[in-house]
């Protein structure tokens, strides 16, 4: 089976309703390209100020979900809405949570990013997410018509088990929506993309945040879609846009028959 995917690259604000118009817009144009799945990059609803985190967090099923489950259905795709700030009852912190919509707009998964980033940079930039963020605690591989689907979150991607439990758990093609900071995607984005898809023999889709906000740190871009030999597909360094590839279940099917390592493991 063949079918393409899109990563959609933006750069979000505080503006929830600008930065929905943007992703429409990308979304869009993908479904038109013939992709079937499209996947949004991480808080692509709200990007803005640590201080006003809980005051944009959303109930799920939410007005957003609402919405992605409705271009879903209209558009007869695959949507990964990115993450979301998710709010939690009686808590001052949210879940970003990473949410996959089917054809018909029904939820088919919904994944609370595992590990939070919490790093002091050298060039003054504080990241402290588990500040204002809970931290999920579920592996999540979604069954499609296409592949099963497996879901992370940008910091995740440092965390190799995680993504081989995806991969034992039988993901094919896994998601890694990210706002990475431009500082640490210079030197580690491609290669950790590059070694989560060579190691478990999957597609990953990895849409991101690109550039400077007003409100928060700037983020590296680099938006790719990564076969299961490593091989760089489609790549957007820098500015708003999609990136377009063809997955194809065959090749991969083909690369774990002449490279059995998955059936190799021994520690899991």
């Amino acid at each position: 089976m063949k079918f393409l995917a899109a990563a959609v690259q933006m750069l979000a604000s505080s503006d929830k309703a600008a930065n929905l118009d943007e992703a429409r817009r990308w979304i869009r144009a993908a479904a038109s390209k013939g992709a079937r799945v499209v996947a949004l990059p991480e808080v692509f609803i709200w990007r803005g100020s640590k201080g006003e985190e809980i005051k944009s967090a959303e109930p799920i099923p939410g007005p957003t979900s609402q919405e992605l489950a409705n271009l879903a259905r209209e558009l007869g795709i695959y949507l990964l809405g990115g993450s979301i700030l998710e709010e939690v009852s009686g808590s001052e912190k949210a879940y970003n949570t990473s949410l996959l919509f089917g054809p018909q707009g029904n939820l088919l998964a919904s994944y609370r990013k595992i590990h939070l980033f919490d790093v002091d940079l050298e060039q003054g930039v504080s990241v402290r997410e588990s500040d204002t963020r809970a931290f999920g605690d579920t592996i999540v591989v979604a069954a499609t018509e296409l592949c099963p689907m497996g879901l992370t979150i940008c910091y995740d991607i440092r965390f190799p088990e995680l993504y081989r439990g995806l991969a034992t758990q039988g993901a094919q093609l896994i998601f890694v929506p990210s706002a990475f900071t431009a500082y640490t995607g210079k030197a580690h984005w491609e290669p950790l993309l590059r070694a989560r898809a060579i190691e478990n023999q999957v597609y990953v889709i990895a849409p991101g945040q690109f550039g400077k906000s007003t409100k928060s740190f700037e983020t590296h871009g680099h938006s790719m879609i990564v076969d299961p030999w490593g091989k760089i597909l489609s790549e957007l360094p820098d500015g708003p846009g999609i990136v377009m590839a063809e997955i194809d279940l065959d090749y991969l099917a083909k690369i774990r028959a002449e490279l059995p390592a998955l059936k190799h493991l021994r520690l899991v």
